[in-house]
C-alpha cells in the first residue's frame, strides 16, 4: 500500500476517536449505544465491500429509479468510491471482515467494561498511536524487522501512546501501557492488533491498577 493510501486509510481511522468524545460527551450508556449500531451498521455493508460484484448488482438494481443522464452520475459515484475503499483495503481484508470492525468490537467492550478514564485512553491510543506508526513506519522506516515491522515505526507508537497515557494516569502506568500497546501492534496480535490492541492494554493496565488499591 503505497504512502498515500496508508494516510487515507488512517485518516478515516482517526473516526474512532468519536467514541471517547461521545464518552465525555454523552455518557457510557448512550456511547454504548452508538457503537453497537456502529457495529451492526458495519456488519451490513460489509458483504458489499468485500464483493465487487454485488456492489455492481446493487448499481444495477437502482438503474430503474433514475433517468439514464442521472444514473450514469450515480453509477459513477459508486463506482468512485468503490475504487477508494479498495485502495485502502490491505490484502488480508478482501475475504474478511475489515480493520473498522474489530476496531469498533474491541472499543464497546472497552467501554462496556474497564473504567471511564482506561477506556477513554487506549481507545485514543489505538487510534492515534496505530496511525502514527503506520505512517511513520512506512515513510520513514529504515530499519526494519523480518515482519516488515521497523523501529521507527514502533518508536513512534510508543513515544506517542506515552504521551497520551500520561495525560491521564501516572508516570510508569503509561509507560506500561505503552510497552504493552507497543508489542502487541508490533506483533499483530491475533485476531487483528486493532481488536487485541485496545483490550490488552486496558486489562493489562488494569491489573496493577486494581493491585495498588
Amino acid at each position: 500500500m503505497s504512502i498515500k493510501s496508508e494516510v487515507l486509510r488512517k485518516s478515516l481511522h482517526l473516526a474512532g476517536l468519536l467514541i471517547p468524545v461521545s464518552y465525555v460527551y454523552f455518557g457510557k450508556e448512550l456511547t454504548l449505544l452508538f457503537t453497537a449500531i456502529t457495529i451492526v451498521a458495519f456488519f451490513m455493508i460489509e458483504p458489499y465491500r468485500i464483493s465487487r460484484d454485488t456492489t455492481k448488482r446493487i448499481i444495477e438494481g437502482i438503474r430503474p429509479l433514475f433517468t439514464e443522464d442521472v444514473f450514469k452520475v450515480i453509477s459513477r459515484g459508486f463506482e468512485k468510491v468503490d475504487a477508494k475503499i479498495r485502495e485502502i483495503t490491505r490484502k488480508e481484508e478482501e475475504n474478511c471482515i475489515g480493520a473498522h470492525i474489530y476496531f469498533a468490537v474491541a472499543a464497546l467492550i472497552n467501554v462496556m467494561i474497564f473504567p471511564m478514564e482506561l477506556a477513554i485512553a487506549t481507545i485514543i491510543v489505538a487510534t492515534i498511536s496505530d496511525a502514527l506508526a503506520a505512517i511513520v513506519g512506512k515513510s520513514l522506516g529504515k530499519h526494519r524487522f523480518k515482519n516488515s515491522k521497523s523501529l521507527e515505526g514502533s518508536s513512534a507508537f510508543f513515544l506517542s501512546a506515552l504521551a497520551i497515557f500520561y495525560f491521564y494516569m501516572p508516570f510508569w502506568y503509561a509507560v506500561w501501557g505503552a510497552f504493552v500497546g507497543t508489542i502487541v501492534e508490533f506483533f499483530n496480535v491475533p485476531p487483528n492488533d486493532n481488536f487485541s490492541n485496545q483490550l490488552a492494554m486496558s486489562f493489562f493496565m488494569y491489573i496493577p491498577m486494581l493491585l495498588t488499591v
